[in-house]
Formats: C-alpha cells, structure tokens, sequence
C-alpha cells in the first residue's frame, strides 16, 4: 500500500480495513471466513471466484475477501491487490506435499509492489487433524524468517472449530492499525 492511501486513511479517519484471504485450494479460507461470520461451516465447495464480507470488528470495518486458491485462479489474484491492507495466507497444515508449493507462491505474492507494506497473518490451519504439521515446520518450509519487506505472524488454528481464528484475527487488526490509524 502506497503512502499517498495511508495519509488519504488517517485524513479521512476512514476505519476500514481491505484484507485478502489467500492460499492453495483446500486450505480452508472459506470455511475461515464462514467462521468469523458466524454462518454454517459444515458444507463448504471450492470457490471459483471470491467471496466478500464486511464485518464490523473492534471499531474497525473490515472488508475480509476469499480469492479461489487453485492453480488456474492464481494468476487472477493480482486484481485484487489494490489498496489491501492486510493478507491473511492460509495454509493447510496436513498437506506435507504441497508445501513447498504453498512456500514458492507466497513469496512470489509477497513481491507483489501493491501488497509492499501490507501485514501478513500466516495461519496454519486443521490443526485439529491428527498428522498435522507444527507451527515450527511450517514457518521453516515457508521460510517466514526471511520475511523483512512485511510484518508477519503466524498462528496455529482450526477454521473449522474456530479455535485460535479470533487470536490471529486480533493480530492482524492491531497490526493494521497501528501502522495506518496513528495519528488519531
């Protein structure tokens, strides 16, 4: 995000946040943000486009959107960079094989010039599945330690019992917002 969007943020004391929920398919995006809406999430089919919701949130507006995550919609991820505040990365943590995939994607995203800036919640998701990789796994295979261009975090959680979804929820909305709404 650029530094003309920050200073347009804190002169109109707008308090809304735009914050990409991505991943592979099958990670559980869906099923995240069917959870922090409070809707269903016992029947979730892969999302061929996106998916918005704008949830009102510790003050903040928060306008959460779910690209599809296969190999064919990534390409289209670029369109919706623009002016994203946050991203939250969703990692299916009990698909070993795909890491290395999950690793190389992220970071070509992170390269992206509109999300420079942006805060990056890493959330190892099916936690609750047995076999599930650790949080110490997953931030080696990914290699978030050489993340130095975004603030980062990673939290483990199940997007389908909701545990921990609110943890990582509370971190990126701080982070957020301590980097945009400081001059209040």
């Amino acid at each position: 995000m650029g530094f003309l969007t920050i200073l347009q943020k804190m002169k109109q004391k707008e308090k809304e946040m735009r914050i990409l929920i991505l991943g592979l398919d099958n990670a559980g995006k869906t099923t995240l943000l069917k959870q922090l809406n409070g809707e269903n999430v016992s029947t979730i089919s892969p999302t061929l486009g996106f998916n918005i919701k704008s949830l009102f949130y510790k003050g903040f507006n928060l306008n959460l959107w779910d690209v599809g995550g296969q190999r064919s919609l990534r390409s289209y991820w670029k369109n919706y960079f623009e002016c994203t505040d946050g991203v939250v990365w969703v990692v299916d943590s009990g698909d070993k094989l795909r890491l290395t995939d999950c690793c190389q994607e992220l970071h070509n995203l992170l390269s992206e010039e509109r999300l420079m800036g942006a805060s990056l919640l890493v959330l190892a998701n099916k936690q609750d599945l047995p076999g599930a990789l650790t949080l110490s796994e997953i931030r080696d295979t990914l290699q978030l330690e050489k993340i130095k261009t975004h603030h980062w975090q990673i939290i483990s959680c199940s997007a389908l019992t909701g545990n921990n979804v609110l943890l990582g929820v509370n971190w990126i909305v701080g982070d957020i917002a301590s980097r945009i709404f400081t001059m209040e």
